[in-house]
């Protein structure tokens, strides 16, 4: 049996080669929820155990970086103009949305079952999962313990069918009893011939952040980052939305310190989980057979561009998430700077376990074997929420980030000369480079499938 796991990759002797070659992977899906890169440097276990044994990928990106959609994108591989769940609520968005457009009868999940996987659901599935139908199982999971709301205590599960609530005491955290029931589907599944899935989705980070009682105030003297764009000065040539946001308080600042202290705090669960899983996996003898992939399902603000607290904007810092990859074949300590979006999860494992997926993304196997494949030269942002931010539509290429709002106003940042997006540049640039950029958003915003590959491609 082969193991995927979102996170590092070790590497393999060409007996275990031999093996991966004849035998699906198993693959452990691990989706935190509003994860930015500082909190990941502050996870030790993570750090050993999976990126230094694997793949940094380092643009990686959330096309729509809202949890909905972005979730929705992962589970089908489609651009959220596509699977056209376009919030976090009904009736644009939620689990109602996704359910009533027929995906849950197509994701990864119901073709890797398909393909002889045991699949395991464990955590945070869609925003309101549970109102409604509070019963209801999906197609596509052998087992199915999830949630479709935010909290450390204090909540019901869906545990294959029947609801389970769970109260205040220490063996109640959310993570730790997620780390309970995935670190035994483990062992179950690895004594099956049967190659597993595990999708694994702890609420940490997300607001309250709230720490299991034993990491309470390890953090107590930290800060917040302070990049450039933090309280960013001057915000004149920024578009109106941001233009009306006061200059960071007292408060604020301050709110955010302590936001970031939780966060900090609330990982520290998930990174022992991690290390409970790889031990789990090690004395099952399936490490060397299984990708750990480790992920976000969006970033967050944490002051920058004057946001105190959010995401869903075209900005670096909600859209640009981390993710490290370990598993067979992947060289330990290895860094991939192409561009990654979230409709290749989906394509990838489907590639990993043999299967066929069709999907608007594109598998990352090549990438994590190490090897130079033709590859994208651009990624489509887009957002619907129509307040502050406004909907827009941003094309990202490696070097330049242009942006659309649907109230006409603009935004173009060259990421090599000013990675922190501090200088808006439309009115002063190069115009046969804003078309070039407009013409490649143009091809991108409708795209589906093959099409979307080939403007992603485009020169």
């Amino acid at each position: 049996m082969t193991v995927f796991l979102v996170t590092g990759c070790s590497g393999t002797t060409p007996a275990q080669e031999e093996t991966s070659a004849l035998t699906p992977p198993n693959i452990i899906f691990l989706l935190m929820d509003d994860l930015n890169f500082a909190t990941v440097q502050r996870m030790p276990e993570l750090r050993s155990s999976v990126i230094e044994e694997g793949a940094s990928l380092r643009n990686t990106f959330i096309s729509y970086p809202l949890c909905c959609p972005s979730r929705a994108t992962i589970l089908t591989g489609l651009y959220a103009h596509n699977h056209d769940v376009r919030g976090n609520a009904p009736p644009e968005g939620g689990f109602q949305k996704f359910r009533s457009e027929g995906y849950e009868e197509s994701t990864i999940a119901v073709r890797l079952q398909r393909g002889g996987y045991t699949t395991g659901l464990f955590g945070e599935y869609l925003n309101y999962y549970l109102d409604g139908d509070p019963t209801h199982v999906p197609p596509g999971w052998d087992e199915w313990h999830a949630r479709g709301d935010i909290a450390y205590y204090d909540y019901e599960l869906n545990e294959n069918g029947e609801i389970v609530s769970y109260g205040n005491d220490p063996e109640d955290y959310f993570t730790d009893v997620l780390s309970r029931k995935a670190t035994d589907f483990v062992r179950r599944a690895s004594s099956d011939s049967q190659p597993f899935f595990l999708y694994l989705a702890p609420a940490a980070p997300h607001e309250p952040a709230t720490p299991a009682e034993r990491h309470v105030g390890a953090f107590a003297d930290e800060k917040a980052p302070r990049p450039p764009s933090f309280d960013e000065e001057d915000v004149s040539d920024k578009p109106s939305w941001i233009q009306a946001i006061d200059r960071l308080s007292d408060e604020q600042v301050s709110e955010i310190d302590d936001r970031y202290r939780n966060w900090l705090a609330s990982m520290l669960a998930v990174d022992e989980m991690v290390a409970s899983l790889v031990q789990e996996l090690e004395t099952a003898g399936e490490l060397d057979n299984t990708f750990i992939f480790f992920t976000s399902d969006n970033g967050y603000h944490q002051g920058e561009h004057l946001i105190d607290y959010g995401k869903n904007t075209p900005y670096e810092e909600a859209a640009r998430v981390p993710l490290f990859v370990r598993g067979p074949g992947v060289p330990a300590e290895s860094k991939i700077e192409r561009l990654v979006l979230n409709t290749d999860f989906a394509p990838t494992f489907a590639d990993l376990a043999g299967i066929d997926f069709s999907a608007d993304g594109r598998s990352l196997a090549p990438l994590l074997r190490g090897e130079d494949p033709a590859w994208r030269s651009a990624v489509l942002l887009e957002g619907f929420s129509g307040g502050n931010p406004p909907s827009y539509e941003a094309v990202r290429t490696e070097t330049h980030k242009y942006v659309e709002y649907d109230n006409g106003e603009t935004e173009l940042y060259d990421l090599e000369a000013d990675p922190y997006e501090l200088e808006n540049l439309p009115k002063i640039t190069d115009p046969s480079l804003v078309a070039d950029l407009n013409t490649k958003l143009n091809a991108l915003r409708s795209c589906a499938g093959d099409e979307c590959k080939k403007a992603e491609d485009a020169p």
